[in-house]
């Protein structure tokens, strides 16, 4: 029998879950969205992307391995809320330093447990996204929901800045440095900048309100544009440095929230998915050669291109490069120049993915490439 304190569950639509408090109690608002690994949730919880989010696992066991100091992906639990089924009555690994619970609490993050999570995930596939308010000190539903209306949006939420570091810093290449980049920190993750720094880049990551006289000044090789939460619509900051950017003839590779913004400056929109894309395990394919790559999501937002055939940009010949076999999203895109060479790239998914798979790290080493070919040819020039 548990003794953990009632909660209550309920989303804007009215759909009612009561259950039992899990983590910190009090009462907390978002967009309550499904995530489907079945591992890795502290790699989700500290994930940046998460801001503003209610996190609900289809994986019904949650909390197994505790929480250790090693995993998180930056400083703090970024998730909203957190909803899960059957939480761990003990952790079991010789890595954990405390349980999933006691670090909820710490962060202050009210989750709810002990419902069903199955159809909760069923009406959020069914009926979208959408806000949703969880509480251990309400038990009147409609009071509740009262105020979940009030709560604020995601679309047209611009939230990078909230998440960005607030001042500059470098993750150094792992022995000799072979490229310097700049990282536009959107929400990036820690596992990202480690990526680049075992290929020997030596990554300066910059606020999401950098300039590009800011990326200018540091002389890069390349630019990268990292994850992050919120409406790609809102940002225009970012969308402007990519542009000069690549006016300059600076290679560029972004991932997720990165996909967008590149999307935009490219001239493409964006758009809110109906439920988005969560979890660790989703198929896409790369056009150009065919392969299947099973892949880290955690995006709402998409970018909108054709992917029946090019487009001509100011900056050169842009095509959608990867889509989602689920359900044909745009998962990446591709520039070239007029000699056809790659002048960037980025894609709606995590190649670092810590908690796997790794079947996109291959992407970094493209950005390598793709820097590497920008200095032979400015060399030449």
């Amino acid at each position: 029998m548990t003794t953990r304190p009632p909660a209550l569950l309920v989303l804007e639509d009215g759909r009612t879950f009561r259950g039992h408090s899990y983590g910190a109690t009090g009462e907390t608002f978002g967009e309550a969205v499904f995530s489907t690994g079945m591992t890795g949730y502290q790699e989700t919880l500290t994930d940046p992307s998460y801001h503003r989010q209610v996190v609900v696992q289809t994986a019904p066991h949650i909390g197994n391995t505790g929480v250790n100091d090693d995993d998180p992906e930056s400083g703090r639990i970024w998730v909203a809320g957190y909803v899960v089924r059957d939480p761990a009555r003990r952790s079991s690994s010789w890595r954990s330093r405390r349980s999933l619970d006691e670090e909820l609490a710490a962060q202050g993050v009210v989750g709810i447990s002990g419902i069903d999570t199955r159809a909760l995930t069923r009406h959020l596939r069914e009926r979208g996204a959408m806000r949703v308010g969880i509480s251990t000190v309400e038990s009147d539903a409609d009071a509740l929901r009262r105020r979940v209306l009030d709560s604020p949006q995601m679309l047209g939420a611009d939230l990078a800045a909230e998440v960005s570091t607030d001042s500059p810093y470098v993750v150094p290449a792992d022995g000799e440095r072979r490229f310097t980049v700049v990282a536009l920190d959107l929400g990036i993750k820690t596992m990202t900048p480690r990526r680049m720094a075992e290929r020997g880049i030596e990554v300066h990551v910059l606020p999401a309100t950098a300039t590009i006289d800011d990326v200018l000044a540091l002389r890069p090789d390349g630019l990268f544009l990292s994850n992050g939460p919120g409406d790609p619509a809102t940002a225009d900051g970012p969308v402007a440095v990519v542009q000069v950017a690549l006016e300059r003839g600076l290679p560029f590779f972004g991932i997720c929230f990165g996909n967008q913004v590149f999307g935009r400056a490219l001239g493409f929109g964006t758009y809110k998915l109906g439920y988005g894309h969560r979890g660790i395990n989703q198929p896409v394919q790369d056009r150009s050669t065919g392969k299947v790559e099973v892949t880290a999501h955690n995006h709402g937002f998409a970018v909108e291109a054709p992917v029946d055939h090019a487009s001509e940009t100011p900056y050169g010949t842009a095509e959608v490069s990867h889509v989602c076999l689920n359900d044909g999203v745009v998962e990446g895109l591709a520039l070239r120049d007029a000699a056809g060479r790659l002048r960037g790239f980025s894609v709606q998914y995590h190649p670092e993915a810590a908690a796997g798979p790794h079947d996109a790290a291959y992407l970094f080493d493209r950005f390598i490439e793709v820097m590497s070919s920008a200095a032979t040819t400015k060399e030449r020039g």
